[in-house]
């Protein structure tokens, strides 16, 4: 791991990284213990708050399209979406819906772009394979 190449990385991508990879095990986390508990609805709220500081974040990561919003970009309005959506529906008490927006949310606007990030020359692939 060069972790040269993050301290060198602008304080956009440092706290990405650091939320993103947070979001990414407390998620996991969240998939896989029991659901409906007070642990359970606190990760859960971290979990939110890890995803709008990724979202945020990945706004002001420019380096890919010569300082202009980039075809990755299409990921934070779908993070916003999903969070609202999810949220809206453990609200209503439909957790079936609930579930399926949370299994949206974590593969679709934390996987995906996060496999995206190892592509040879982004970021993730420089600080682990470089």
């Amino acid at each position: 791991m060069n972790t040269e190449y993050f301290t060198q990385a602008s304080l956009a991508i440092q706290i990405h990284i650091l939320v993103a990879v947070g979001a990414f095990f407390l998620g996991a986390y969240l998939l896989l213990r029991r659901k409906g508990t007070k642990a359970h609805k606190m990760a859960g709220r971290i979990f939110g708050v890890l995803m709008i500081a990724t979202a945020i974040s990945a706004i002001f990561i420019r380096q890919l399209n010569n300082g202009s919003f980039s075809f990755i970009h299409i990921f934070v309005p779908i993070t916003f979406v999903g969070l609202y959506q999810l949220v809206s529906a453990i609200r209503k008490g439909d957790v079936k819906r609930h579930r399926r927006h949370v299994l949206n949310m974590y593969f679709g606007a934390l996987m995906i772009p996060g496999l995206l990030s190892f592509l040879p020359g982004r970021t993730m692939w420089m600080l682990f394979f470089a």
